[in-house]
C-alpha cells in the first residue's frame, strides 16, 4: 500500500529531474539540516505592545485553525475531538517551538487530511508523520530540496478539493437560506479578506440568528391563562378553580429556560393584562431563569402590586430559580403565604381571596 499523495510526490519529482530536467523549475531549495539550539527569550519594554498584539492575533488564528482542522478530522474519521486538549497541546508545542527559535504553528488542515487519507486514524499517526519529516530534514535534505513546488501545489490543490463538503454546498440553499448565506459569506470573506474576520463575522451572525430562533421558541413557554377556554391543558381541579374565578384571576405560566430574549415577551404579556384582580406567576417548570428575564419578572410583579393586584408565586424550594429570586430579593415583595410550591394550593388560596367573590 502506498498513499497516492506520496506516489504523486515521488513520480512528479522524478519526472521533473528526467523529462523536464532542462526546464527551470522552482523547487523547495536548500535548508538548514541540523537540530535547533535553545534560546533564552528576551523582552524589552519597547516591543511589549507589538508582541502582545501580534501574539494575540496569531493565537486567535491558531486556535481557529486548529479547531477547524479538528472538525474536519472528526467528519472524516467519525470521531469527536477534545477542544481543550487540542488547544493546550498546541500552546505547549508553540512554547517549546519559541524556545528553540521556531515559528508558531497550528493544526494544519491539509496535512491532517493527507494523513487521514493515507490511513492515519490516531495520534500515533501524527507522531510518526512528525518523526518522518524530521528524518527527511536531517538525513535527506539534498533530496528534499529537489522537490518542485508545482508538485506540492498539485497535491495541495487535490487535497483542498477533497476537504470541501460538496454535497452540503449543493443542498445548502434547500436546507436553509440563512445558513447558506452565512456559508457563502464566510467563504467570500476568507478569500477576499482573511480567516480571522471571516470566522468572527460568521460566528457573530450565526449566534444572532440562533438567539433569535431560541427566543422565538422560548417565547412559546410564556402563557397567560384566565379561563379553561384558553388553549392550555390543566388538571381538573385547577380548571375548576379558574372557572370559579370567572376571569378575575390570571395564571401567568412560564416553562423551560428563560433567557434575556424572553424578557420582552414577559413584559408584553404582562402589559396586556387589564381586567383582573390577582395574578399568579407559575415558575415551577422553569429550568433556568436568566438575569434579564428575572428583572422583567420583577418589573411585572412590582407593577401588579402598585396597581393593587394580589400577586402569588409558585416556585420550587431549593431550585436555581428560587435562589435567583432570593438574590434579587424579589420574594420580599410578596406576603409569605402568597408563595408556594403547590400550584393547586396557591390557586385555591388566590380564588378564596378574590374581592369579587368575597362580595358575592
Amino acid at each position: 500500500f502506498c498513499p497516492p499523495q506520496l506516489l504523486a510526490l515521488v513520480i512528479g519529482t522524478l519526472l521533473s529531474l528526467t523529462v523536464f530536467g532542462d526546464v527551470e523549475l522552482r523547487r523547495i531549495g536548500t535548508f538548514t539540516a541540523e537540530f535547533p539550539t535553545f534560546q533564552v527569550p528576551t523582552f524589552s519594554t519597547d516591543q511589549i505592545r507589538l508582541m502582545v498584539v501580534n501574539g494575540a492575533v496569531l493565537g486567535m488564528l491558531g486556535c481557529i485553525d486548529a479547531l477547524l482542522t479538528s472538525v474536519v478530522a472528526d467528519s472524516l474519521t467519525r470521531t469527536e475531538h477534545d477542544s481543550n486538549k487540542e488547544l493546550i497541546g498546541q500552546g505547549l508545542g508553540n512554547v517549546m517551538s519559541g524556545l528553540f527559535g521556531g515559528l508558531p504553528g497550528a493544526g494544519a488542515t491539509m496535512g491532517t487530511v493527507v494523513n487521514i487519507q493515507a490511513g492515519g486514524r490516531s495520534a500515533l499517526s501524527g507522531i510518526v508523520r512528525a518523526l518522518i519529516l524530521m528524518l527527511v530534514i536531517l538525513l535527506a535534505a539534498p533530496l528534499a530540496s529537489r522537490i518542485p513546488l508545482a508538485v506540492l501545489a498539485g497535491i495541495a490543490l487535490k487535497v483542498g478539493f477533497d476537504i470541501i463538503d460538496w454535497s452540503f454546498l449543493k443542498r445548502a440553499h434547500h436546507l436553509s437560506i440563512k445558513a447558506a448565506c452565512i456559508t457563502y459569506g464566510v467563504i467570500a470573506l476568507t478569500v477576499l479578506v482573511d480567516l480571522i474576520w471571516a470566522v468572527f463575522i460568521g460566528v457573530f451572525v450565526a449566534n444572532v440568528l440562533t438567539i433569535e430562533r431560541m427566543t422565538a421558541l422560548q417565547a412559546k413557554g410564556v402563557k397567560t391563562i384566565t379561563t379553561t377556554d384558553d388553549d392550555v391543558e390543566l388538571p381538573e381541579q385547577e380548571q375548576a378553580l379558574l372557572d370559579q374565578a370567572s376571569g378575575r384571576l390570571l395564571l401567568f405560566q412560564l416553562t423551560g429556560p428563560m433567557i434575556f430574549g424572553v424578557a420582552k415577551t414577559i413584559s408584553r404579556e404582562h402589559n396586556a393584562i387589564e381586567d383582573c384582580d390577582a395574578v399568579l406567576f407559575d415558575l415551577s417548570e422553569v429550568s433556568h431563569l436568566g438575569v434579564t428575564a428575572s428583572l422583567a419578572l420583577e418589573n411585572a410583579i412590582k407593577e401588579a402590586v402598585e396597581v393593587g393586584r394580589s400577586v402569588y408565586l409558585v416556585v420550587i424550594a431549593g431550585s436555581a430559580t428560587r435562589t435567583r429570586l432570593e438574590k434579587l430579593k424579589l420574594l420580599e415583595l410578596l406576603p409569605e403565604h402568597h408563595v408556594s410550591e403547590d400550584r393547586e394550593e396557591i390557586l385555591r388560596r388566590a380564588v378564596g381571596e378574590l374581592p369579587v367573590l368575597q362580595e358575592v
